[in-house]
């Protein structure tokens, strides 16, 4: 029998014109703490991107998908966030932005495998 952790999940969502409210997800960022980790998964709907605003800078959004993804990877393309652990970094990508790319409320449960998580809950609530 295999133990369950606890994990925390938080969706990223892209919100082209702020002042509209408008709002699709793109990917989501998942945190285990008994496990030391945090990583991104994401997936950029260019298509819906563009209904919403047709004069999006769809490689801005792309880029600051992936910047999330390299600060949860850590390392040298992290930044200043590279000697942070797990849960800083994690803590970090869900604070609040005025932002085009912006993390949502942050939700909790358990599981034996966080990357299969994060897998999940991308083909769940983002694609």
């Amino acid at each position: 029998m295999s133990t369950k952790d606890v994990y925390e999940y938080a969706l990223l969502r892209v919100v082209p014109r702020v002042e509209r409210g408008e709002c699709f997800n793109a990917g989501v960022l998942v945190y285990c703490r008994a496990r030391s980790y945090v990583s991104a998964r994401t997936h950029l709907d260019e298509a819906k991107l563009r209904i919403l605003d047709p004069g999006a800078d769809v490689l801005g959004v792309r880029a600051a998908l992936h910047a999330v993804e390299s600060v949860c990877r850590g390392g040298d393309a992290a930044g200043q966030a590279a000697d942070d652990d797990a849960g800083r970094r994690f803590r970090w990508l869900i604070a609040p932005r005025s932002t085009v790319v912006q993390p949502g409320p942050v939700h909790t449960g358990l599981t034996d495998d966080p990357a299969a998580e994060a897998e999940r809950l991308l083909a769940l609530l983002v694609r």
